[in-house]
């Protein structure tokens, strides 16, 4: 019971922490938000054990006084421990608790709208865009809860996964995260299920995906470690995608 708490507290945190890309701080701090509640009890020991299991790490910290703050980020490993607790139960009934509030909404959205016309299209712009995005991220997670349950790889054309061993890890790992994924970041979660990979088999392995259209190559405009980039198509580019 403990341990399926503790899970339930990480999970959340990681959750905020890769809807928000960036750092964050550890603890809620008064008004102040913060992946992890509290400072004490399970909250702190979750956070205490995500840091450990290398799913948050420490970008930075702050001083005053006696009290420290410690700002953190997620890893690659976040990802993958998003996607394996997230249950397709847990998934569909988001799913059906989105779709019920939103149609128990609507009445009152019209109502208050007739009431607010001079501000209509603001508000429903902001409402729609928000509603739009969750909808969005969890139609992904129904995506890969469903691949989940039927136990299914993604498919990598004929004969690539026997050509490039670390396939089915990358495009997994593309599949669970949202957008573009910078090179630096691929190689580092592919790494932690094929620590032996060097950049020269990694940019090999990429070329192979990209020509058998497993994988989409972009460049980027800002490129903090060019060693990872990789020319292709008369291009540099700097991130991959599905």
């Amino acid at each position: 019971m403990e341990a399926a708490r503790h899970t339930e507290i990480t999970l959340d945190a990681i959750r905020t922490a890769l809807a928000a890309p960036g750092e964050h701080r550890l603890f809620r701090s008064g008004k102040l938000p913060g992946l992890f509640p509290s400072r004490a009890g399970a909250s702190a020991e979750a956070a205490l054990q995500a840091l450990k299991d290398g799913l948050l790490e420490t970008v930075r910290t702050e001083t005053r006084g006696k009290v420290v703050t410690e700002w953190v980020a997620a890893t690659p490993r976040a990802v993958a421990f998003a996607h394996e607790h997230d249950s397709p139960k847990r998934v569909l009934r988001e799913l059906r608790e989105v779709l019920q509030t939103t149609r128990a909404g609507v009445p009152v959205w019209l109502d208050e709208s007739r009431q607010e016309l001079a501000t209509l299209s603001a508000r429903f712009e902001t409402r729609a865009a928000a509603m739009l995005d969750r909808l969005d991220r969890l139609a992904d997670r129904v995506e890969a809860a469903l691949r989940r349950a039927d136990a299914s790889a993604p498919a990598v054309g004929p004969g690539t996964a026997g050509v490039v061993p670390w396939a089915v890890a990358a495009l997994e790992y593309l599949d669970q995260r949202r957008g573009d994924c910078p090179l630096p970041e691929l190689f580092a979660a592919v790494r932690d299920w094929f620590s032996g990979l060097t950049l020269p088999e990694f940019h090999d392995g990429l070329r192979r995906l990209h020509d058998a259209r497993a994988v989409r190559l972009t460049p980027t405009d800002d490129m903090p470690e060019p060693e990872y980039a990789i020319v292709t198509d008369g291009a540099l580019m700097y991130a991959a995608g599905r």
